[in-house]
């Protein structure tokens, strides 16, 4: 990563250099801000390599759901993902488009038979289908709200077969006290949702995590599973 920030190979990396690239992570302004103060302990808005390093560490428990603090850089954490199309980086040297899907087969399966189950509508299903879903599984409502986000993968309010298989593989990681990652890790991305341009897999979501806070306009079951759960109680 580093000779990407530090293209006059000065073994430093300015804050104007960092931010740019650490945007590609999909993280929250909020949160990239606190990893960039933990990370530059002398505040003078430079980091050198090993505080470079940190702030990937943080970026990386960012992703996949541990507080961004100190305290979490000794826990095992896959390597940082970032959705820079030009190069593959932390993918152990892979394309994303090469990476094995993390829905097993005979999940895939499973997920299939419930997706058909519910009635889609040309091969698709919309939010009020999947809520009950979703609610079945007793998990909190941000919980679900985030797997929503993340598996809506082309934003369409919608989600087919292969989107329904991320949301359904996102709940029983949950159910199982995984949590659940702030952007779809790569492995996680449908092959038939990588290509042409979503090898990063995470593009959508750096508009969304930014700019949907507001009202939820573009993710409408998480507004009805916020307004409707003390009725399905």
């Amino acid at each position: 990563f580093l000779p990407q920030v530090d293209s006059a190979n000065a073994g430093r990396v300015l804050a104007s250099d960092a931010a740019v690239f650490l945007k590609k992570s999909g993280l929250t302004d909020l949160v990239l801000g606190k990893i960039w103060d933990l990370a530059d302990t002398d505040g003078k808005g430079i980091l050198n390599k090993q505080e470079f390093f940190v702030a990937l560490r943080l970026v990386a428990c960012a992703q996949n759901g541990l507080d961004v603090s100190l305290n979490s850089l000794n826990l095992p954490v896959p390597p940082p993902r970032f959705t820079d199309t030009s190069s593959p980086l932390l993918l152990g040297g892979t394309a994303s488009s090469d990476l094995p899907w993390a829905v097993k087969l005979e999940d895939k399966v499973k997920y299939d038979a419930i997706f058909d189950s519910l009635n889609p509508v040309n091969g698709l299903l919309s939010g009020d289908k999947v809520k009950p879903v979703l609610l079945n599984s007793k998990l909190p409502v941000d919980i679900l709200g985030r797997v929503w986000e993340l598996s809506d993968i082309d934003r369409d309010g919608m989600l087919d077969r292969d989107e329904f298989a991320v949301a359904m593989f996102l709940v029983y990681c949950a159910l199982e006290k995984e949590p659940v990652p702030m952007s779809l890790p790569a492995a996680l991305v449908p092959p038939s949702k990588r290509k042409p341009l979503s090898v990063p897999g995470a593009m959508p979501l750096i508009p969304s995590s930014a700019s949907t806070k507001e009202p939820h306009q573009s993710l409408p079951p998480v507004g009805i599973l916020a307004a409707k759960t003390p009725l399905t109680q």
